[in-house]
């Protein structure tokens, strides 16, 4: 793809969807497939679940709206933040609290997890970063929240070696990848989509040269402002926003 292109697609979003740095969700096109996308410019309001304070896994975003009440907080949007075992443990690295409750997978494997490069969303020091996974493991940060997945969607500004722009495997996905000026976006298809796809989204229109993808199939969004709370399977790792109760 040329950069004029990558500029018009640029224009185009912004035609769409208003200013990047204004946070909440709106729809997005691209290439002809609808998306949610979700843009958070204070990563400090982000937050990441597996369990309640009793130790249970949440599951679903009704409950966790619950959880987050009872913490004094509301919950602007959610969706799933991660893959995850039968159990609902997650699949690689996991930080909550700074708490590490899951290790961090660096070796190659079958399933898109260990399609590498895979990588790491962390929020450190108030700040969000994708960061490929065996980097990250060679020099972690402090994160206060952090969950693993693969793969990569865009590294560096360039799309994940494997993807290709005519593949059949269309499946509804989700995503996190941060901008050039540091916001957070998360999107999820609203319908099946190509990872080379997802991926150009967030490199020619979300303006991230580091972009994660989380999961799908199982791919939900919750979303307030909408009145949107997307039904499925229960979920392990849910990632989202969360703002002190007014």
């Amino acid at each position: 793809m040329t950069m004029l292109t990558r500029v018009k697609y640029a224009l185009l979003a912004c035609l769409i969807a208003g200013p990047a740095a204004a946070d909440g969700c709106r729809d997005v096109e691209h290439l002809g497939d609808s998306y949610t996308v979700c843009t958070v410019e204070n990563a400090a309001t982000l937050d990441l679940w597996l369990k309640d304070s009793d130790g249970f896994v949440i599951g679903e975003f009704f409950d966790l709206e619950t959880h987050v009440a009872e913490q004094g907080q509301t919950l602007t949007f959610a969706m799933n933040g991660g893959m995850y075992h039968a159990d609902r443990r997650a699949v690689g690295l996991y930080v909550s609290g700074f708490q590490q409750e899951a290790p961090i997978v660096t070796r190659e494997g079958p399933g898109n997890f260990a399609l590498l490069p895979n990588g790491v969303f962390c929020v450190a020091d108030q700040k969000a970063q994708v960061t490929e996974s065996r980097k990250f493991a060679a020099n972690p940060p402090n994160c206060r929240i952090a969950t693993q997945s693969g793969p990569m969607l865009v590294i560096d500004g360039n799309l994940h070696p494997k993807f290709t722009p005519d593949s059949t495997s269309k499946k509804r996905r989700n995503g996190v990848g941060v901008d050039t000026n540091g916001h957070t976006h998360f999107a999820v298809s609203n319908g099946f989509v190509r990872f080379h796809d997802f991926a150009t989204l967030y490199r020619d229109v979300l303006d991230s040269p580091n972009a994660l993808f989380l999961d799908g199939t199982v791919s939900r969004l919750h979303s307030n402002a909408d009145g949107r709370s997307d039904p499925g399977a229960r979920m392990g790792p849910i990632i989202g926003q969360v703002l002190p109760s007014q």
